[in-house]
């Protein structure tokens, strides 16, 4: 019962933490790309740390047959992290995360063509009802910076779309499990990053002033490497109904903080939008 209660805080805080992930982002003047490498660098030299430290070793014989899909879903990370902080630029925080929300409905569609399950009447009503919130999110002007919403939150689906593309790989990858499967897709996405950077306007670090090296630090060992670490440890100890409803506090705290911390607006409609995507995706994995 212990374990239990322990397990669920951990997840709890982990979720509250991607929650203000945002927050921290808009003052690290690097671009979007240079931000996604070094947040997998940061990320990656923790959980080292931590498996070391913790005696964990990872089983390399069984990555050998799996290594094509853990470098796919590393780039698919990688360029998911990339659309994110985009997105992030572009529209407001509550606006961004309520479409990056919008993977779970990508997953559930898609899944039938790739693992030929069947798609309910419970899953249609669900994939529906989330996109009409999808389109009361994007149809509602006026809550973003410099008007450019919709574009927005056309990086956000973007970043959804490569979520979505990670847990579908994540489902093909049956012999490497946990923080390290997620060490092997940091360094994935590191060697896809490094040239993307280096031909995209290469390393600005020096720009950054204190806040900003403060925020980097953040994002890449907090919001990655230690939330990642808490994140896979408490899986293990809940069920996935209860991971999967515990995983709404990210959306919801990222609402508060864009609309309570930063005073971006947030119309009725909008939302309404992210009710309708959070409630319906929460009950069709219920």
């Amino acid at each position: 019962m212990k374990k239990g209660l322990n397990a669920k805080a951990m997840l709890s805080i982990s979720m509250a933490i991607f929650g203000t992930l945002g927050l921290f982002t808009r003052n690290i003047s690097v671009s979007s790309g240079e931000l996604a490498l070094y947040r997998a660098v940061l990320a990656a030299a923790l959980i080292i740390v931590y498996l070391v430290v913790s005696k964990q070793k990872i089983d390399f014989k069984a990555i050998k047959g799996e290594i094509l899909l853990l470098f796919l879903s590393g780039i698919a990370m990688g360029i998911n992290w990339i659309l994110l902080f985009q997105a992030y630029k572009y529209t407001t925080i509550s606006a961004a995360t309520l479409s990056y929300y919008f993977a779970p409905v990508i997953v559930t569609v898609v899944c039938p063509f790739l693992f030929h399950e069947k798609l309910t009447g419970k899953q249609i009503v669900c994939f529906c009802m989330s996109t009409l919130g999808l389109i009361l999110i994007i149809g509602v002007g006026g809550a973003g910076q410099g008007g450019n919403d919709v574009l927005g939150i056309l990086f956000g689906l973007g970043a959804a779309a490569f979520y979505a593309t990670v847990i579908l790989l994540n489902k093909f990858i049956k012999n490497v499990t946990g923080i390290h499967r997620t060490l092997l897709q940091f360094f994935a996405a590191i060697v896809i990053l490094i040239p993307y950077v280096a031909c995209t306007g290469g390393v600005h670090l020096a720009e950054l002033d204190g806040v900003g090296w403060g925020c980097l630090l953040a994002v890449g060992l907090i919001h990655t490497g230690v939330t990642y670490c808490m994140y896979f440890s408490a899986l293990k100890e809940l069920k996935g109904q209860e991971a999967a409803i515990l995983s709404y506090i990210d959306p919801l705290m990222a609402v508060v903080v864009s609309v309570a911390l930063l005073g971006e607006s947030m119309t009725l409609a909008q939302l309404f939008g992210g009710i309708l995507i959070l409630g319906f995706t929460l009950w069709n994995e219920r």
